[in-house]
């Protein structure tokens, strides 16, 4: 055991022991304050609603502890168990090119581990979110989603993976700024891609047909300076009974999209603050700074891997004996959540920042009384808890707590 092996154990062992006692700090706040809905909600907010909530985070926050356990136990099992050391051995013996093998490693690696975590997919979707009202998604659709995904997967992820193998291999000590290039131009395509191509894949995006709010938002993307390809409305309550509105898309692909569910919650002003505070994300760049944030973070991230996979105590020290290209992107992509887990609660910051200013955009350009009453309306419709445990949500949660959100949007009025 080397002693990259010991600094391993002692992360994991440090980040699974924050996150167990961070759930059992929630789980312990949200149940003391079941009892009673907060006094700037309760004239709005039913008690058997405020408990629902309650009830449902308890039994998400559970299902998570349990998550964590089971995922560091597969990372175990892949890296010091011998797991990747043993697919490796399996695909050298069928004697490909290298680059065919590598690609072999990869996609074999990634299709475990995704068929590996479908037991808690299937429990989260058909016993919590059916127990709670939540879950729409047969087991037809949810299988007909997932040959969807893994065929797409299959398309995208392929090609990706064959284009980083040969560059690690072929580009010299610089690999991994060619790399870095490619993923950048890989996630643009992505984001001008999906709205247009990739999400009606699943849902089934349909214009706004309400002339007069259709009307309503187009004086609003007027008054913001956003334009886009249109307005949709997408069947969300096929899947879930969860309402969302987002904005998709790049250049002329950008679209805004709300989810039916949403319409059928949110009056017509409501529904323009929802939209305001979204626009007042693009009116900040918040995107772009989360998008340059990220090209960042991944650059560092693979300029550390141009050094790691050169190191052998970096692949002896993860149970591979044999180091290899597809070994040291796996291993990498594997371990480094574990190293990184306490820069989640300073991304959550500036997130939690942005949120802020996202709501004062909406109050400037619509309302901040019809913003506050379309969040309220949204935090009872979703079940999200009004009292979370503020250590719990400042490492997880990147959206201020419903009671730090609106008193900001009441102070401002």
């Amino acid at each position: 055991m080397n002693g990259f092996t010991l600094l391993f154990l002692a992360a994991l062992a440090l980040t699974l022991t924050t996150q167990w006692w961070l759930a059992r700090r929630q789980l312990r706040h949200v149940d003391a304050h079941r009892p009673q809905v907060p006094a700037p909600f309760a004239a709005h907010i039913p008690l058997t609603d405020h408990q629902r909530a309650a009830d449902y985070t308890l039994a998400r926050t559970r299902l998570s502890q349990w998550e964590r356990l089971y995922g560091s136990g597969l990372l175990l099992l892949w890296t010091l168990g011998g797991g990747l050391e043993l697919l490796d051995r399996l695909w050298h013996m069928v004697q490909l090119p290298p680059l065919a093998s590598g690609i072999g490693i990869l996609l074999s690696a990634f299709l475990l581990m995704g068929l590996l975590e479908l037991p808690f997919t299937l429990y989260r979707t058909f016993r919590l979110e059916q127990t709670f009202g939540f879950n729409h998604t047969t087991p037809r659709l949810f299988a007909s989603d997932l040959i969807k995904q893994a065929l797409l997967w299959l398309l995208l992820v392929g090609p990706l993976a064959a284009a980083v193998l040969w560059l690690m291999a072929g580009t010299g000590p610089w690999w991994w700024l060619y790399v870095w290039l490619v993923w950048i131009g890989f996630s643009l395509l992505l984001l001008w891609a999906y709205p247009a191509f990739i999400a009606p894949l699943f849902n089934t995006f349909e214009p706004l047909q309400n002339t007069a709010l259709r009307e309503r938002i187009e004086r609003l993307l007027q008054r913001c300076g956003f334009s886009a390809a249109g307005v949709f409305v997408m069947d969300g309550s096929r899947r879930s009974a969860h309402g969302n509105a987002y904005f998709t898309g790049l250049g002329r692909n950008k679209r805004i999209v709300f989810f039916d569910t949403l319409l059928n919650t949110l009056d017509d002003d409501e529904i323009e603050a929802v939209l305001a505070h979204e626009l007042g994300h693009f009116h900040h760049r918040h995107v772009q700074q989360r998008f340059i944030v990220s090209a960042l973070l991944s650059l560092a991230g693979l300029a550390l891997l141009g050094v790691l996979a050169e190191a052998p105590w970096f692949y002896h020290g993860l149970g591979v004996s044999q180091p290899s290209l597809p070994m040291a992107l796996l291993l990498f992509l594997l371990v480094v959540p574990v190293f990184t887990a306490f820069l989640q609660p300073l991304l959550a910051v500036r997130m939690r920042k942005h949120e802020f200013e996202a709501d004062d955009f909406a109050a400037r350009q619509s309302s901040a009384t019809h913003l506050i009453q379309a969040l309220v309306k949204l935090y009872q419709e979703n079940a999200s808890t009004l009292t979370p445990d503020p250590l719990y949500s400042a490492f997880h949660d990147t959206h201020p707590p419903a009671p730090v959100r609106i008193a900001h949007l009441t102070a401002g009025r």
